[in-house]
């Protein structure tokens, strides 16, 4: 394969529909024209796909006929051109550019990354005809920010007052807590506890275990169960608890 034909095979174009349009664009070539890229339509079923071809001086549409004997150009110089256009579809893409006199023209079924090469290619010559020059990024220079010099006059008081030694706040011994049933509320728990709520009488506890019948006694049992289960009181005082409550079981 020839080297001039290797370098526009870059992005699945068909080699057979390059050779032959390269071998006849060598006659159409201007003076001082050079191809910058050559996009392949990719049709689901076609025999003769159409091309399109971008040079530094024009865009021409290569369009075969006569079962691929022969072929009409049709060829438009940037200056003519306005505007270029990419959408991409299911089936790949559609390049289309209008002119100044209103005119548009497409050319569908070229594959996504052609189209998208085809598109920056056109951009970057309508720019160099607009600006005179090829489109150059901009470095970015990175400065190391300069540390601020201030004078030992202009601190001023309010400065200084932001310097100074942070207020100490003391710390407060907490209590800890040892006897979590005098916390636990009565609507968690099901029932009144004895330590949340005591009488006055020494007596009043016995009384009131004595007074329940075998049933809420169970049911005391197991709420206390669930307290220790979840962690809300400790296993000496469960062990407490169980013990009263079955001695009146």
């Amino acid at each position: 394969m020839n080297e001039h034909i290797k370098k526009f095979l870059n992005e699945e174009q068909d080699p057979k529909a390059i050779e032959k349009i390269t071998s006849k664009l060598t006659d159409l070539l201007m003076k001082n024209e050079e191809v910058g890229y050559i996009g392949v339509q990719k049709k689901p079923v076609t025999v003769f796909p159409d091309s399109i071809v971008l040079t530094n001086k024009r865009i021409i549409i290569c369009k075969p006929k006569n079962l691929g004997l022969s072929m009409d150009f049709t060829d438009y110089t940037w200056d003519d051109i306005s505007g270029t256009f990419v959408k991409e579809n299911i089936l790949g893409s559609e390049f289309s550019f209008t002119t100044h006199t209103d005119l548009t023209i497409s050319i569908d079924y070229i594959p996504k990354i052609q189209a998208r090469k085809i598109y920056t290619f056109a951009k970057e010559q309508l720019d160099i005809l607009k600006n005179g020059v090829a489109p150059v990024a901009a470095e970015t220079v990175y400065e190391e920010p300069k540390a601020e010099v201030v004078e030992q006059e202009e601190i001023t008081e309010e400065v200084v007052a932001l310097v100074e030694e942070p207020e100490v706040i003391e710390e407060i011994e907490t209590e800890e807590v040892t006897d979590y049933a005098e916390i636990i509320p009565v609507a968690q728990s099901g029932y009144r506890d004895e330590k949340q709520f005591p009488d006055d009488t020494p007596t009043s506890k016995e009384r009131a275990l004595r007074d329940l019948s075998q049933d809420e006694l169970f049911e005391k049992l197991q709420n206390y169960k669930k307290l220790l289960d979840n962690g809300l009181i400790m296993q000496g005082e469960y062990d407490t608890l169980k013990k009263e409550i079955l001695s009146y079981m």
